[in-house]
């Protein structure tokens, strides 16, 4: 039998009531069986529980604008930290993100960063989106067929059906699947290849898609998004 998802999930309160309906389904009760039962056997996991929302706190459901979909948390100690393609201050950043440090360089001036935390994306409304959002450690892609995609499919259909003008970033075949859950006559879809070392040059270097991002936002008469990453404290 099935434990009872959470009564309250922490999730922001606009999230909350727009995936309403997600919390009572069977397949989410399911989910949180699966990670208590991960957690009782003593394994770990990433993110830190108080972290797998974190896409959805730092950017909340009114402010989206923009959409980043990722496939699952990194799996090493320290760097998930709820946002796709995003890690912990600290800690360096993996292959796939100088990549995107570059492409950014190339395509709007944005200088190179030394840290990898991209929560100033979030908070300006980028919704930095993995499909599955934890895993155990040092094991990629374990929690796969949880029933963390079913949600976030649910987010990605219900940001489509709710909103206009949104800007979606598909990178790489598995994000690019996705864009069937999105109405292109509603809002905007910019595709191309992963930024991994094993697939950038085949059209993610050269793509523009910040620069693409912020042209479409000034079309739709919303603000720019601020690529450079501001300087933190490690």
């Amino acid at each position: 039998m099935s434990e009872a998802p959470p009564v309250d999930p922490k999730i922001e309160a606009g999230w909350k009531a727009a995936m309403a309906p997600e919390f009572g389904e069977a397949y989410f009760a399911d989910l949180v069986g699966f990670l208590r039962k991960e957690q009782a056997l003593g394994k770990i996991i990433y993110p830190a529980g108080s972290r797998m929302f974190a896409a959805f706190e730092h950017t909340p459901w009114e402010a989206v604008r923009v959409v980043v979909l990722g496939q699952d948390p990194y799996h090493g100690p320290g760097q998930a930290n709820g946002l796709c393609f995003s890690v912990q201050p600290g800690v360096r950043p993996p292959p796939s993100l100088k990549n995107m440090f570059k492409e950014m360089a190339t395509d709007v001036g944005a200088p190179i960063s030394p840290h990898g935390d991209l929560t100033s994306w979030a908070d300006q409304g980028v919704l930095l989106l993995n499909a599955i959002l934890s895993v155990e450690a040092h094991q990629a892609a374990s929690h796969r067929n949880q029933g963390w995609e079913s949600f976030t499919d649910a987010v990605i259909s219900t940001l489509s059906r709710e909103k206009e003008g949104l800007v979606f970033l598909l990178w790489g075949g598995f994000a690019k699947k996705k864009s069937a859950l999105i109405n292109s006559e509603k809002h905007h879809i910019l595709m191309a290849a992963h930024p991994s070392p094993l697939s950038a040059y085949n059209g993610f270097f050269g793509c523009g898609h910040f620069s693409k991002t912020n042209v479409l936002l000034r079309d739709e008469g919303l603000p720019e998004i601020e690529w450079a990453l501001p300087a933190i404290e490690v």
